[in-house]
């Protein structure tokens, strides 16, 4: 074997691997970066890990904690990127390319600790209420609950994206406190090893939570539970290969896909070859054409045009495409590096092939293409290459073949229900792009393509300001879409957290649930003291303390100054003939007088461990409350967060929430609602 490395597995807290295998070559000149191991993991070992040291390593932590964790992690791996620029080079990336994989994969993990620490609560359950009544007289409830799986998380990921596509997997399966096990594409896994290195020497990981495989994954998926959990990147067919292993069928073991699809832009027909919505669809297709060389799952595959365009459009990115410079990213201009490795090169040159049995070709190779840089010859490049499909209609073609590379097909249409039914045909796609000027076509086209689409992104000069473009998934949305698409979802913030927790339904009494969930449950038991709760720091607080408030009766000239004060002279409040002529037969008090007169009613004013309310949340007004009613109200701390977070001061402080109940004299619930605060801890 040359100098050249050996990758190594991370099983069970050791590196293995010492032999060189498959050689994995540089996509711009193909000489030799590394070698895959021949050793075999021991994959018993690897789900015995996991489960023994690495469960037991995350549940030490809870939700906030290991949110907290993230963040660390991620600017840990912020100030060492540029050890990951300069390998990811050599899979053929150009800066921006590498930008999307290694910053993208940061900013999920960034983004994922924001989430855990805005949206989870301390613990490691979730309580998904309100409780539902299942009795008449309150002694029944019922609710449900969110709760670690006690499983592994295997990942398999695909070879385009070695660094994003295993963090943003990583970071809600590491929130959710679930250990992974995560195989990377071979081809590419070079930079996963180097990533997956870092993180271990960051000292952040818990023993167990994180293990990798070079190579192939064996028995692995035979060794899974019920309570794990597989989740795959990449082709349509391997997706539908690795679902029926008889193994992950038999215990019901949860298989998510995300896989390569045949995505589409249409330009609607509301847009001229004269207007700014004309020009940002050809930047957005030759955009996501050139992007990683075309190697993205959401590529543009398909560009549905109107008929009475198609020679403007065809024209136009002709002439931009010839622009594009490809050749080896570390020189100048060069905008658009190699395919991943020659494999894949070998696979789009065949599918190019089929495509033209029912396409025509309008740019490629023999459009000057001439890679620039040294050894180049050896690399694994492709020319950016436009296709026409002589019937948009015909069956197979671009609507079932997909060349994963620099490669788009343009297609005609008539009418915009036609554009619908060619976007369709590609039977489930991860992301479809509408460029319109006209509202009135997306409101029609939307609602039809979402059955078909994950994302749907309405393009027009007004978004194009901030758009992330067609191409990029958000940590904060969805990623995933039907049919050949896998029929699975990824990312969407809590969402994908929610992808590996157990959800259960509880049933008891309103103290069990209670006592279960963490959170007072209403008509549960509360504990009073003579001590106002707003007197007690953050860990002297208990869920369901509670205090009762007295009593105030509401007058006229309550409602007057309530109104002048803030200028809502609403006729409900003022006008005694419009009023008793509507539903309420008299004048009521505003909604936010009986807030306000409710904080009056609970707050305590001196100056103590409550900083600040900053939100309201769940608010309703049940019944109206009328002039000559009296109202008093309840304030029990329903949950706290201790997010582990200081004040601009450096104090430190938690999150409480308080649940608010505010009755009128006939003990009816005339307002309701959660209080948020922030509340020092005791110095």
């Amino acid at each position: 074997m040359s100098a050249a490395p050996t990758l190594q597995s991370f099983i069970a807290g050791r590196w293995l691997g010492q032999h060189g295998a498959q050689a994995l070559r540089s996509a711009l000149d193909g000489h030799v970066l590394a070698y895959s191991h021949e050793e075999r993991p021991d994959f018993a070992e690897a789900v015995d890990f996991a489960r023994a040291r690495g469960l037991a390593a995350l549940m030490a932590m809870d939700f906030q904690q290991r949110a907290a964790r993230l963040k660390a992690l991620a600017l840990y791996l912020a100030e060492r990127k540029e050890q990951l620029y300069a390998l990811s080079h050599h899979s053929g990336a150009t800066r921006a390319d590498s930008w999307i994989d290694i910053e993208g994969g940061n900013a999920t993990l960034f983004s994922y600790a924001g989430i855990g620490s805005r949206e989870l609560p301390s613990g490691n359950l979730v309580h998904e209420g309100p409780a539902i009544p299942l009795g008449k007289q309150g002694h029944f409830a019922g609710s449900h609950i969110l709760v670690p799986r006690a499983g592994v998380a295997v990942h398999i990921n695909a070879f385009n994206f070695p660094i994003w596509g295993m963090l943003e997997k990583f970071a809600p399966t590491f929130l959710a406190g679930m250990p992974c096990i995560v195989k990377p594409a071979t081809s590419t896994s070079y930079l996963t090893e180097a990533v997956v290195r870092l993180m271990n020497a960051s000292g952040l990981l818990p023993e167990g939570s994180l293990q990798l495989v070079i190579g192939s994954t064996g028995d692995l998926l035979d060794r899974l539970q019920g309570q794990d959990v597989v989740t795959f990147t990449g082709s349509a067919d391997t997706a539908a290969k690795l679902r029926v292993t008889p193994n992950l069928v038999r215990n019901s073991v949860p298989f998510t896909a995300e896989a390569d699809s045949l995505n589409c832009a249409i330009l609607g027909p509301d847009v001229t070859p004269d207007s700014e919505e004309f020009d940002l669809y050809i930047k957005e297709v030759v955009r996501e054409m050139t992007t990683k060389a075309g190697q993205k799952c959401t590529a543009i595959r398909r560009a549905i045009v109107p008929a009475r365009h198609i020679d403007a459009v065809a024209t136009r990115l002709r002439e931009r495409l010839a622009k594009v410079v490809v050749g080896d990213p570390s020189l100048d201009g060069v905008r658009m590096g190699a395919l991943a490795s020659h494999d894949q090169q070998h696979d789009v040159a065949e599918r190019v092939r089929s495509l033209l049995q029912s396409c025509d070709q309008l740019f490629g190779a023999s459009d000057g293409f001439a890679p620039r840089g040294e050894g180049v010859a050896e690399g694994a490049f492709f020319a950016p290459t436009l296709l026409q499909a002589r019937d948009p209609h015909a069956e197979g073609g671009a609507h079932d073949i997909e060349a994963f590379g620099p490669v788009s097909t343009l297609m005609a249409y008539d009418d915009l229900d036609e554009a619908l039914a060619l976007a369709a045909r590609g039977k489930g796609s991860l992301v479809a792009t509408l460029v319109t000027a006209d509202r009135s076509v997306a409101a029609k086209a939307i609602p039809v393509a979402a059955a078909w689409h994950g994302r749907l992104l309405v393009l027009d000069s007004e978004a194009a300001k901030e758009s992330t473009g067609h191409g990029s998934p958000l940590p904060q949305l969805k990623h995933g879409g039907p049919g050949r698409a896998g029929g699975g979802e990824e990312l969407g913030g809590l969402r994908a957290v929610k992808h590996y927790l157990q959800r259960a339904a509880v049933q008891g009494s309103p103290s069990m649930l209670s006592a279960v969930t963490g959170e007072y449950v209403r008509g549960g038991e509360v504990i009073e003291t003579e001590v106002h709760p707003f007197r007690r720091y953050f860990e002297q607080l208990r869920i369901g303390e509670s205090l009762l408030t007295h009593r105030r009766t509401v007058t006229e000239a309550d409602l007057v100054n309530f109104g002048c004060l803030s200028g809502d002279h609403f006729y409900m409040h003022f006008d005694e003939i419009a009023a008793k002529q509507s539903q309420f037969g008299k004048r009521i008090a505003h909604g936010y007088f009986v807030l306000s007169a409710a904080a009056g009613l609970f707050v305590s004013p001196g100056a103590g461990p409550v900083l600040a309310n900053y939100g309201l949340d769940t608010l309703r007004f049940i019944n109206p409350v009328g002039i000559g009613d009296t109202i008093q109200a309840r304030l029990t701390c329903k949950r706290k967060i201790d997010q582990g977070k200081t004040s601009p001061l450096g104090q430190p402080q938690g999150v409480v929430a308080w649940d608010v109940e505010v009755t009128n004299q006939l003990g009816e619930l005339v307002a309701s609602y959660d209080i948020l605060t922030l509340v020092l801890k005791q110095p």
